[in-house]
C-alpha cells in the first residue's frame, strides 16, 4: 500500500480515515480522532519560533500568543471554516504562501509569521489592525478603518494581547 498527495496512476483510490472528526476541548477546532494526543508543549517549537521570528523582525512571543489562540499548538488542527495547522492558515492563503504542507510545523509557521509580517507592513506596525487583519482579512479591516464590529475580531484580538503581555512577563 503507498499513500500520495499526487496520484498518477489508474490504480490510485482515494483513502477516507475511518477514524471521525471530535471537537476539541475548546470547541475552536477539530483533530482526527486517535491521532492527537493532547496538547504538545509550547516550548517544543520555541527554537523554530525564535529563528523565524528573528528572519521575519517578529517578536517571537507574538508569535507564540498567535499559535496558542490560533490552535493551542496543536499542529493538526482544523478550524470550522478550514484553517490549518498552528497559525490556522486559510488553504487560499497557504497557497500564496507556497506552504506546500499546513500541517508540517515548520512550514506553517514559517508561512504565518511572513503572512502577519505582511500585515505589520501594511497596517504600519499596528499590532492591533494587524491581528484584526490575520483573523477577519485585511480588506475588511481596511474598509471598516478600524478593528470591525465582530465579536469573534474583537475578542481574537483581545486574546492574543492577553497570551502575548503573558509570555513577555514570564520570559516565554
Amino acid at each position: 500500500m503507498h499513500f500520495t498527495n499526487t496520484p498518477t496512476g489508474q490504480n490510485c483510490k482515494p483513502f477516507t480515515p475511518r477514524q471521525k472528526y471530535i471537537e476539541s476541548p475548546r470547541n475552536t477546532y477539530r483533530v482526527y480522532k486517535g491521532t492527537y494526543r493532547g496538547t504538545i508543549s509550547p516550548s517544543t517549537y520555541d527554537q523554530y519560533i525564535k529563528r523565524v521570528g528573528s528572519m521575519y523582525n517578529v517578536d517571537p512571543y507574538l508569535i507564540k500568543a498567535v499559535i496558542r489562540t490560533e490552535s493551542d499548538f496543536n499542529h493538526r488542527a482544523v478550524s470550522s471554516k478550514g484553517a490549518q495547522g498552528l497559525m490556522q492558515l486559510m488553504p487560499g492563503t497557504a497557497a500564496d504562501l507556497r506552504v506546500e504542507n499546513p500541517f508540517n510545523p515548520g512550514e506553517n509557521i514559517d508561512g504565518g509569521v511572513r503572512y502577519l509580517r505582511s500585515l505589520l507592513d501594511t497596517f504600519d506596525n499596528n499590532l492591533i489592525l494587524s491581528l484584526a487583519a490575520y483573523n477577519a482579512g485585511p480588506g475588511l479591516v481596511k474598509r471598516a478603518g478600524g478593528v470591525p464590529r465582530i465579536p469573534e475580531t474583537i475578542d481574537y484580538v483581545r486574546k492574543v494581547m492577553s497570551n502575548y503581555r503573558m509570555y513577555k512577563a514570564s520570559g516565554g
